[in-house]
């Protein structure tokens, strides 16, 4: 069995753009890729099959509404070469978090089967496979540091960021992604729709990427603190460390994060959150 690691996306920054007709919403958002991850495992042959296992296994939910599911059948249409085998999958990522470990799962799974078929990497049938499943899986296909936007199906070059390190938390609460854009839409007064703006590209120096993050935001901030208000006192707690270069909330939450320029800042960072809060997920790691 081959195993690829599936790493959690954070999105340092997430602009709301407009809402189309079919309800969903354009977004505009700055994601990197962390070490942390969840694992997915491949044996090709017979018929599909996953099994789930590892600290968030509990919380993965039905079998056959899993995005691992979900890709491998459609890979299997679009490729009908490409077959499909024994799946597992170690969850370690917290679900609902923010963190798009749902994508990175279905997207390890898709180029597990691609490099078992001898697909290419940018075949467009793993590309259409990978929209079918899900809005954040085209990015995880090649998890680098980049901007997205449409509902995540357009793609800016891959970014260089400085060396950077984060402190992940999760107030062990889930924020899913279709409630909170509810909440959003509901909110009594809406923020108008975030305008574009010149997106970063090529190499960024820390202080290029400090500029950029504090003059943008995550628009579903207030919507997620409604739907989990846990994630305010995230925020407050990580806005009080004086050695962060900037915090915010990844994705629809409930996981925030602050971000540091060395390995050790972030690290006792780590230490004394999750000392002050031991009921929480707290884990430091390196962004790219």
């Amino acid at each position: 069995m081959r195993w690829l690691r599936a790493p959690a996306k954070i999105n340092l920054t997430l602009r709301v753009t407009g809402r189309r007709a079919d309800g969903y919403h354009e977004l505009e958002s700055l994601v990197a890729f962390a070490q942390l991850c969840d694992w997915v495992g491949f044996e090709p042959g017979g018929d599909f099959a996953l099994e789930v296992f590892g600290p968030g296994a509990g919380d993965a939910g039905p079998i056959e509404k899993n995005l691992v599911a979900r890709a491998a059948r459609s890979l299997a249409r679009h490729a009908p070469g490409s077959g499909l085998g024994r799946f597992r999958l170690i969850k370690r990522l917290p679900v609902a978090a923010g963190l798009g470990g749902g994508s990175a799962d279905a997207a390890a799974a898709l180029r597990l089967m691609a490099d078992e078929a001898g697909l290419p990497a940018g075949d467009p049938r793993v590309s259409t496979a990978a929209a079918e499943t899900g809005a954040d899986v085209l990015a995880c296909l090649d998890p680098q540091a980049r901007m997205m936007s449409g509902v995540g199906e357009k793609l800016g070059p891959a970014i260089r960021l400085p060396a950077l390190f984060a402190v992940l938390v999760n107030p062990r609460v889930q924020a899913p992604t279709p409630k909170v854009f509810a909440a959003f839409d509901l909110a009594p007064s809406p923020a108008p729709p975030s305008p574009a703006r010149p997106w970063p590209r090529g190499e960024l120096d820390r202080a290029a990427l400090m500029a950029f993050l504090s003059d943008d935001r995550n628009d579903l901030e207030a919507a997620a603190i409604r739907v989990a208000p846990a994630v305010a006192g995230v925020l407050e707690r990580l806005s009080r460390i004086r050695e962060a270069g900037a915090t915010g909330m990844s994705g629809s939450g409930a996981t925030c994060f602050a971000l540091f320029g060395d390995r050790r800042g972030a690290a006792a960072a780590r230490r004394r959150i999750a000392a002050d809060q031991p009921g929480w997920w707290v884990e430091a790691t390196s962004l790219h």
